[in-house]
């Protein structure tokens, strides 16, 4: 069976990260049909997370939530945003993931505040920190302000939930994960692209005779 797992961070209880994780997971729900769900609240991990972080190895609910995401088809991440970016909690528990566990795993990301002034969290922050760890970001990632969750006729928020969930929906299944590859720097330096090409594709003044511009 398909197995998606929700990692939500938010610090109060309830909170609106839980509430848009919630809403994630139900959309997913209902794109995939069969599937397994489960969520991760990383508040109660906290104190692990520190323990980890000192110790170098994960222990009880921790190492429990860690496998998880390992044996996870997809991922569904939802973040509070403190400072401009993702909260402490959420990054320190992403920092003690092992070197490639996320490698081409579906994940879709979210993010939660009070006013939509921070949106651009999602393109600025999160989307490069799981693009870095090799993971496949749907392309529609889901902002939601405090004003969205009063909105009784669903809005917007209601689309890109709706889209963002068809899209994990789509990736989850599609890739075996015994096949997947971490890139190297070995391939990224293996086939170099030379630079007097690079200035004739963008249009700019190749060298001329004798090593003098055409300028």
């Amino acid at each position: 069976m398909t197995r998606i797992v929700v990692l939500t961070a938010g610090l109060s209880v309830p909170s609106s990260t839980r509430l848009l994780a919630d809403r994630l997971a139900a959309a997913t729900l209902s794109a995939l049909g069969d599937v397994e769900i489960e969520v991760i609240e990383l508040r109660p991990l906290a104190h692990a997370l520190a323990d980890h972080l000192l110790t170098g190895f994960p222990t009880g609910e921790l190492a429990d939530a860690i496998d998880e995401v390992r044996r996870a088809d997809g991922l569904i991440v939802v973040t509070p945003v403190f400072s401009a970016s993702y909260s402490g909690l959420f990054k320190t528990f992403v920092d003690v993931l092992e070197l490639g566990l996320l490698d081409g795993k579906p994940v879709l990301i979210a993010a939660t505040a009070g006013t939509a002034r921070h949106s651009l969290v999602l393109d600025y922050a999160l989307r490069p920190l799981f693009s870095y760890l090799h993971a496949v970001v749907v392309p529609t990632a889901v902002f939601a302000a405090s004003e969205d969750f009063g909105d009784t006729s669903g809005g917007q928020l209601a689309e890109r939930i709706e889209r963002a969930a068809g899209e994990l929906a789509a990736l989850v299944g599609k890739v075996d994960p015994s096949a997947r590859r971490r890139r190297t720097v070995e391939d990224e330096f293996a086939d170099p692209t030379p630079f007097e090409e690079l200035l004739r594709n963008a249009g700019g003044p190749g060298p001329g005779p004798a090593g003098q511009s055409t300028r």
